[in-house]
């Protein structure tokens, strides 16, 4: 009689099936979630660690044999698959006509000179560095002079070419005062806004490309005031019209942009440029923090060129991992 009254492998674990639904519909519809307090901002930053709750759903289904639940995370895991599935295979592919890594230094970063000669061994044709404080730029200028000849800074990001440089500006990225872990190593004087963002022409015997090199405004998870996003965001959108008003078809953009392409704020840059990581990168390419990376908020976007591969270096005593591409004509 006991046998007989319980409930059939469909009545089973209602709550593992509903789980199993609402979070396919979150992944699903993650663009529709409402960004107050930051709330679809942080959810997209995290967006690929969710699928983690897949398999822990799919032994619970089983424990309590639920056929249900089983079905239920089909949603799920078709949804996860399509948003990242291609990250799983590789995608990469030897051979590039140009090699760029894009790295935040970090302001606290304690051996300046042995992060630059590690940087300058990648190899590399181009190094942009962000979060360059005052005191660092001057070891950076040393140790990379003689493999990089060309450089230029502005504020506290530069780009180190082995190919001629023209053309630099500063880029407005709509910055309200130095904030984060770099306005910790200055005065009060030098935390007023300074440039985060340039833009320099890189000579190839293929053609000029446009270089931008841009490190966006932190976010913040305050106790009371959600997941803060307000200035990377306005930083985005002046990023993204900046890119749109750019007239050279080639257009590499490299630096810490303070979050992941899968965020809507950064809708009018990715709707303009190719992320290399997403485009030839064999897995997720997490480079932040440099401990225990969760989340790729280190950037090499491209357009008018073609993504190779993509692939993170080791670390440098920065709070970041270095991100590395391959890209051709």
């Amino acid at each position: 009689m006991r046998a007989a009254c319980r409930p059939g492998p469909w009545k089973r674990g209602p709550v593992l099936a509903t789980t199993a639904m609402l979070l396919g519909l979150l992944m699903l519809l993650h663009a529709e979630i409402t960004d107050l307090g930051g709330l679809g901002s942080l959810v997209e930053t995290f967006l690929p660690w969710f699928g983690l709750l897949v398999p822990l759903l799919l032994v619970g289904a089983l424990w309590r044999r639920s056929a249900s639940a089983v079905v239920a995370l089909l949603l799920p895991g078709l949804v996860w698959l399509d948003l990242f599935g291609g990250l799983l295979g590789g995608t990469s592919h030897q051979g590039a006509d140009l090699t760029v890594v894009s790295h935040n230094v970090g302001a606290g970063n304690p051996d300046p000179a042995g992060a630059a000669r590690a940087l300058a061994a990648s190899g590399a044709d181009a190094l942009a560095l962000v979060e360059i404080t005052p005191q660092a730029g001057a070891t950076y200028a040393k140790e990379l002079a003689q493999r990089y000849p060309h450089h230029t800074v502005r504020g506290t990001v530069g780009l180190w070419s082995k190919l001629p440089l023209s053309d630099t500006r500063t880029v407005d990225v709509a910055m309200q005062g130095m904030a984060g872990p770099l306005a910790r190593h200055l005065s009060a004087e030098e935390r007023k806004p300074t440039p985060r963002a340039l833009r320099t022409t890189v000579t190839t015997d293929h053609g000029p490309i446009a270089v931008y090199v841009a490190h966006l405004g932190s976010v913040r998870l305050m106790p009371r005031g959600g997941y803060r996003t307000e200035q990377r965001d306005a930083g985005a959108k002046a990023l993204g019209k900046a890119v749109a008003a750019e007239r050279n078809e080639r257009v590499v953009l490299l630096g810490d942009l303070n979050g992941t392409m899968d965020d809507r704020a950064f809708a009018g840059l990715t709707s303009r440029l190719r992320s290399v990581q997403q485009a030839a990168g064999d897995g997720f390419g997490f480079s932040w923090p440099a401990a225990f990376p969760v989340a790729r908020i280190d950037q090499i976007l491209v357009r008018g060129l073609e993504p190779e591969s993509s692939w993170v270096l080791p670390a440098t005593g920065s709070d970041h991992l270095p991100v590395a591409a391959g890209i051709s004509w």
